[in-house]
C-alpha cells in the first residue's frame, strides 16, 4: 500500500475516533441519566405495589458479581446485556399489567437508544468475545430466565408484572450503584496519575 493510502486510512480512523470519542467518554454520565429516567418511568408506569401481591413475592437473586469493577469495558458490555434483557421482558404481553402505556413506551425507547449507544462505544471485540464465553453472562441469562419463567408460570397476571417491575427496579439501582463506584475509582486513579506527574 502506498503512503497516500495509509494517510487516507489514518485520517478516516482519526475522524472516527474524534466523532465517537467524546460521546463515549461521558458514557457513565449518560448511563446514570438513563437509569434515573428509567426508575422514574417504572414508578410512573404503575401505582404502588399491590398489597395482595406480597404473598407471591419471590427472590430472583441478581448475580451482583457481574458488575464488580474488574475491567470497565467488561462492565459496559454486562450493562448493555442487562438493558437488552429488561427491554425484552417489557416487550412481552402486558395487557394484564394495566400500566401507563406512554411511560412504558418511553422506558423501552430509552433502553433501546442506550443499547445502541453502548454497542457503538464497545470498540473492543475481544472483550465482547470473552464476555460471550464468560460464566457471569450465563448467570445473568439465568437470572432473567427466572423472571421470564415466573411471568409465564403466572400467565403474565397483574402480580407477576408488579413483582417483575419491582425486581427490575432493584436491578437498575444496583447498576447505578456500581457505575458510581467505578467512576469514583476512575477519578481517584486519574488524580493519582496527575499527582505523580
Amino acid at each position: 500500500m502506498n503512503a497516500f493510502g495509509l494517510i487516507q486510512i489514518g485520517l478516516i480512523l482519526l475522524c472516527t475516533t474524534i466523532t465517537s470519542g467524546p460521546q463515549c467518554n461521558h458514557l457513565h454520565l449518560q448511563q446514570r441519566k438513563v437509569i434515573e429516567n428509567s426508575l422514574q418511568l417504572l414508578d410512573k408506569m404503575g401505582k404502588n405495589f399491590p398489597q395482595q401481591c406480597l404473598r407471591e413475592k419471590i427472590s430472583f437473586r441478581f448475580p451482583k458479581q457481574i458488575l464488580q469493577p474488574r475491567q470497565k469495558e467488561t462492565v459496559k458490555v454486562a450493562i448493555e446485556e442487562i438493558f437488552r434483557h429488561i427491554f425484552y421482558i417489557f416487550s412481552k404481553n402486558l395487557t394484564l399489567a394495566a400500566w401507563d402505556s406512554t411511560a412504558l413506551d418511553q422506558l423501552q425507547n430509552g433502553l433501546y437508544h442506550q443499547i445502541e449507544h453502548l454497542e457503538s462505544c464497545a470498540t473492543k471485540k475481544h472483550i465482547r468475545y470473552c464476555w460471550s464465553k464468560d460464566v457471569s453472562r450465563l448467570k445473568l441469562k439465568k437470572y432473567f430466565k427466572k423472571i421470564d419463567c415466573f411471568l409465564k408460570d403466572k400467565q403474565h397476571n397483574l402480580c407477576s408484572w408488579e413483582i417483575s417491575r419491582a425486581e427490575i427496579r432493584k436491578c437498575l439501582q444496583l447498576i447505578d450503584k456500581m457505575t458510581r463506584k467505578i467512576n469514583k475509582v476512575n477519578i481517584l486513579s486519574l488524580l493519582l496519575v496527575m499527582d505523580v506527574s
